[in-house]
């Protein structure tokens, strides 16, 4: 969960800077609305993608040859860590406070929707309503003031900005993001893409606007003179949604051709770069440029001067030891080894390590687990583990590659 979240969120973090540095002030709205609801895709998917690197592996003891353990395993007592259960529980709470929130302002629309009068305007549906508002919109509806419709008060461009929101469906991308930000309510990123996204549905809506009535001093005064309204609706477009020097250049601006193509092509290397980063894994265990692996068959001699602190042993005249052997190596495991809350079942956990000439350990390793968080207690356990008896080989301390089971069975 921990790794997903992190992933996730230096993906959103690194997408909304590209666009708030390089994209927002450019006149390509289009892209700039796929490129958000897209980063927020990616941002979400890219910790469940991954491919493998295949990449030289060193050659380690064969487990059947060590025989570890014979005719037993080491078995873990389960302990119980309510700290994951009192977390989970907090999020359920709050979530639900936040998803009531959600559901409790789409009521009132659908409230509004069915409780005023209706009338059908160029494919939407204006609901008429008594409360003096600024038109704003909600999936195919757009709400105004009864009185300022019948009295024809509402101008063309308020009718076509609202109806570019209807059209081009702005309101699904801000319950899209509404969605996320209930269940990751602890992301802050969120209200930043939130923000963003709401912007640029404006810069769509104005760019109509200009386009079809091509008065641009009279709407901006329009709407500097409409900015002051308090009508700034949950989860509906409006009309004065930040109604700031930002928006009102936009309306002038324009981006060639060329230059749109470049910023938008720039951004297919930044995504295969995260895309490498965040999902390639490693397969194998790569041994040290400087390193070789030495196999030395049981009886053969070895100068020691051919017997360099960097090569990497798999067999050796004796072999790396737990200080008190497998019985205080099964007692330590019984003591350190915490498995996590969500494990039932049995099966082995493979961990690979160096046991260096100090009898310290390095390069630790995971070849198999168990999930739910097995992996990663292998590895906490194994590197606070005390200093090993060193292998030896012709009466000299020598590297030597080692693979451990650990059992666990929880029922």
């Amino acid at each position: 969960m921990m790794d997903f979240l992190i992933k996730s969120s230096v993906c959103l973090l690194l997408l909304l800077s590209i666009y708030q540095l390089f994209l927002e002030q450019e006149k390509m709205s289009i892209f700039n609305r796929f490129y958000l609801l897209g980063s927020l895709i990616f941002s979400l998917a890219i910790p469940f993608i991954s491919f493998e690197i295949q990449i030289e592996a060193i050659k380690t003891v064969n487990l059947n040859a060590i025989e570890i353990f014979p005719s037993s395993s080491v078995i873990a007592e389960k302990k119980t860590n309510y700290l994951p259960i009192s977390l989970w529980t907090i999020y359920g709470i709050i979530t639900s406070i936040f998803a009531f929130r959600f559901c409790r302002n789409c009521y009132v629309f659908f409230r509004k929707i069915n409780s005023n009068p209706t009338q059908k305007f160029e494919g939407a549906t204006l609901i008429l309503v008594e409360e003096k508002i600024l038109p704003h919109t909600f999936l195919n509806y757009i709400f105004i003031n009864k009185n300022d419709y019948e009295n024809r008060k509402i101008e063309g461009e308020l009718f076509t900005h609202e109806l570019t929101h209807v059209r081009q469906k702005h309101t699904l991308d801000v319950l899209f993001i509404e969605i996320l930000k209930t269940i990751f309510w602890f992301n802050p990123l969120l209200i930043f893409y939130k923000k963003a996204i709401q912007l640029n549905h404006e810069f769509l809506a104005d760019e109509k606007v200009v386009i079809s009535y091509n008065n641009v001093p009279f709407y901006q005064s329009l709407l500097l003179e409409k900015a002051s309204w308090n009508s700034n609706f949950y989860l509906a477009s409006n009309l004065n949604f930040l109604v700031t020097k930002k928006r009102l250049i936009m309306m002038t601006k324009t981006t060639s051709q060329s230059r749109a193509l470049l910023k938008k092509l720039a951004v297919v290397p930044v995504l295969a770069g995260l895309v490498f980063i965040s999902c390639s894994e490693n397969v194998g265990d790569k041994t040290p440029a400087e390193a070789k692996v030495v196999e030395v068959k049981p009886g053969e001699k070895v100068e020691p001067n051919t017997l360099p602190e960097t090569d990497i042993y798999t067999s050796v005249e004796t072999l790396p030891e737990f200080p008190g052997g497998l019985e205080a190596f099964g007692k330590y495991v019984q003591k350190e080894f915490k498995i996590p809350e969500d494990f039932v079942g049995e099966g082995n956990v493979l961990v690979s390590f160096i046991v260096e000439t100090d009898g310290s350990l390095s390069d630790i390793k995971v070849i198999k687990d168990l999930g739910f968080g097995t992996k990663e207690e292998a590895l906490r356990m194994m590197s606070k583990s005390p200093k090993w008896s060193p292998g030896i080989q012709d009466g000299k301390p020598v590297r030597v590659a080692y693979n451990l089971p650990i059992r666990l069975k929880i029922t």
